[in-house]
């Protein structure tokens, strides 16, 4: 797997002259051609990229799908995530701008702590932010802000630099919750889609079914962990984990008070593999362990 290590090497990769500063740039789209390099073919990066595209054609894979650049206007990718660049489909006239920042360049700030929290950076390509005109705008103006500051490198540079990254996150994570809340056919379509895949999961009688994680469920919509986990909380309040938890517990109940199943049996009925790790589980969410609740209800 190539590693595109700085953020002068990328430059190189865009035929852009070196850049402004040497752990933070905004690529200006129009002003970049990409070098034929086999790089594009499967690379990782250490750095974190804000993609706003205008009219930006092209295909870019994860994994092993392909989907449309030009999807959304807005979207993010973290360090040491697989990408592969499809040169053929890119189309020269591509604009729009890329903001890409060292992971390096967080060191000794509270933004390393805290970025991991902005699950978009985890989203798939094809879940990009859409913007209205305004919201674009608004982003827009801290892209030339951060872009300005990069000609001035002094002591305050780096606090200046990523106080603006940090406001640009937060309005995306605004306008996420936004588009969350506004897309209400289709998102009702996914979770009626989830509520589906739960009760069909928990149904099986097979007991070699396993215990039931995130990936997997994300897998099957076809979406990312953290995206489904996004859209769920925003509205239900819960994230997936505590979905399945919730489905679990209620399974485990209906079967603690309606057969006589023991204990181990119940909890390898619903994917543990060990029976400690379901009691656990099932005190902490209930404050009762399994025993105590069928006693209940005798």
């Amino acid at each position: 797997m190539n590693t595109i290590k700085s953020i002068s090497a990328f430059h190189r990769l865009l035929s852009l002259p070196e850049p402004k500063h040497p752990m933070v740039s905004v690529v200006n789209l129009s002003e970049s051609v990409f070098i034929e390099d086999d790089v594009w073919k499967g690379f990782v990066s250490h750095y974190y990229c804000v993609a706003l595209k205008r009219n930006a054609t092209g295909k870019i894979k994860y994994g092993q799908q392909h989907y449309d650049y030009d999807k959304g206007v807005l979207s993010f990718t973290a360090p040491n995530q697989v990408q592969y660049l499809d040169l053929k489909t890119m189309d020269c006239e591509n604009t729009g701008y890329l903001l890409i920042f060292h992971e390096d360049f967080l060191l000794k700030h509270s933004l390393a702590n805290t970025i991991s929290s902005y699950g978009f950076f985890s989203y798939a390509v094809n879940e990009a932010l859409h913007l209205s005109e305004d919201e674009e705008n608004n982003l827009l103006e801290i892209l030339n802000k951060i872009d300005k500051e990069c000609e001035h490198i002094d002591q305050h540079t780096q606090e200046i630099i990523l106080s603006q990254i940090e406001l640009l996150l937060n309005y995306s994570k605004r306008f996420y919750e936004r588009q969350f809340i506004t897309r209400k056919s289709g998102n009702h379509q996914l979770l009626a889609k989830f509520e589906k895949f739960l009760n069909d999961y928990f149904d099986k009688e097979s007991s070699e079914k396993g215990l039931l994680t995130v990936h997997q469920i994300a897998e099957a919509m076809n979406l990312s962990p953290n995206y489904l986990s996004d859209l769920l909380r925003i509205h239900t309040g819960q994230n997936t984990q505590q979905h399945i938890h919730e489905k679990l517990i209620s399974k485990a109940k209906e079967k603690l008070s309606t057969t006589e199943l023991s204990v181990s049996e119940i909890a390898y009925e619903l994917g543990f593999e060990h029976s400690q790790s379901f009691s656990t589980l099932f005190k902490k969410k209930t404050s009762l362990s399994p025993l105590e609740f069928r006693q209940s209800f005798n």
